[in-house]
């Protein structure tokens, strides 16, 4: 085994990528087991590692909740930067707001694209579904006002050849071949620090 990780080394293969991969798309597809009514209601929750009763949630809870599968809670790593570089987020420009919520600021698309650029990876938007990789995150705007969020999984479309997202849009966690149908707002890869090390 040792013999194998250092070839794989050798050879450039990222193993840390792969474990993150493999991971994550065991996270989301977990997901898609949850009965989830789409609800974004203010809730109060706890902090840290806070969320909102298992049975609702909307798109950013189904990424939020893969990643804390994987151990990053990203509802304390939004608050811990917004709090350090709030003028950064879109949450006065947007809400109005002059202070940050640890009870929503995660759970917002906006706030997610801001932290995803501050610290994860920016890639490029196009219209090449092989630009678009396994735990790649992927932003839309639906009907020209609604922010929209979802990963990209193992899955190919049978169909059109572009890869699955996971994702909910109404009907609760589910893996559909929606890549295209939206206009597309961002595309990031955020790979928690453990897999790093």
């Amino acid at each position: 085994m040792k013999k194998y990780l250092v070839l794989l080394s050798i050879i450039g293969f990222n193993t840390h990528a792969s474990n993150f991969n493999d991971d994550i798309v065991k996270s989301l597809l977990h997901r898609t087991t949850h009965q989830v009514t789409y609800d974004g209601a203010y809730i109060s929750i706890p902090y840290p590692n806070g969320d909102v009763p298992a049975n609702i949630g909307v798109c950013t809870d189904v990424v939020i909740r893969a990643y804390r599968e994987l151990g990053a809670d990203l509802q304390q790593a939004v608050h811990e930067d917004m709090k350090q570089h709030f003028s950064l987020y879109p949450s006065n420009r947007i809400w109005g707001l002059s202070t940050t919520d640890k009870n929503i600021d995660h759970r917002r698309v906006p706030n997610l694209q801001t932290f995803f650029k501050r610290k994860g990876e920016v890639l490029s938007i196009s219209e090449n579904g092989t630009d678009y990789k396994v735990g790649d995150i992927v932003t839309w705007m639906v009907s020209g006002n609604l922010p929209h969020i979802g990963m990209v999984i193992d899955q190919i479309s049978d169909k059109t050849g572009n890869p699955m997202i996971v994702h909910n849009i109404g009907q609760g966690p589910i893996v559909e071949d929606m890549l295209f149908d939206y206009e597309i707002t961002g595309h990031y890869r955020y790979v928690p620090e453990k897999y790093n090390q």
